[in-house]
């Protein structure tokens, strides 16, 4: 059963104590309101999906493109930062303008996270891949943190594309699955999710329904 998920923001880590007194690392995450922009249909569009707008933006009305503007004005509110789509089924389109807000999910439910992970830059192979390097004495020279050979001969005479090698680490989306939400503060539209997510403090944060668990 495909269902709409949330938009939302990060707020950063903390801890959540239990009544029996243990306490389980949590990552807050703050809702703002989803409100229903646009749907589509297997009859007009090929498939079914759920249109979300979220968190305000500064822009001004005149610097948004027309599209989003027609939406906006159309469902009366102020203009949005994100629109995010999410595949649902047939029985799930949602009618535009419905507003959805933390009570969306429920407590001990799973979820996936999805989100851009923090950058760090030109990383070498031991700190992007976990390499142990090369030999510390023994006729190493200068090149202690290297990746070392990159296997390969005179035939192919190339090297395979997604060899593990220095490059960029970190700024791309990552989904983190079979996430537990603890606990929800539907007053202020705040859940707090097991374990860590990725992105750094008031990354933007796309929740759903778990795949793999129902």
């Amino acid at each position: 059963m495909l269902r709409s998920g949330l938009i939302a923001t990060k707020i950063g880590n903390s801890s959540y104590f239990h009544e029996d007194g243990k306490n389980t690392h949590v990552t807050l995450i703050k809702v703002d309101e989803c409100i229903v922009s646009n749907i589509k249909t297997f009859e007009k569009d090929g498939y079914n999906a759920v249109q979300l707008a979220s968190i305000e933006t500064e822009k001004d009305i005149s610097n948004i493109n027309k599209p989003q503007r027609k939406i906006f004005s159309s469902i009366k509110i102020k203009p949005k930062k994100i629109i995010k789509e999410f595949r649902v089924d047939n029985n799930n389109i949602l009618e535009i303008g419905t507003k959805l807000n933390a009570d969306h999910f429920k407590v001990n439910q799973f979820v996936d996270v999805s989100s851009i992970s923090i950058g760090k830059g030109f990383a070498g192979v031991m700190k992007r891949h976990n390499f142990g390097g090369l030999r510390a004495s023994h006729g190493v020279s200068i090149s202690h943190r290297s990746h070392g050979s990159t296997g390969q001969n005179q035939d192919p005479g190339r090297v395979f594309k997604g060899k593990k090698m220095a490059g960029r680490m970190g700024n791309k989306k990552v989904t983190k699955q079979n996430l537990k939400i603890i606990e929800i503060d539907i007053q202020n539209n705040l859940l707090m999710i097991k374990g860590s997510i990725p992105g750094k403090k008031n990354s933007i944060i796309f929740l759903k329904d778990s795949v793999k668990k129902s």
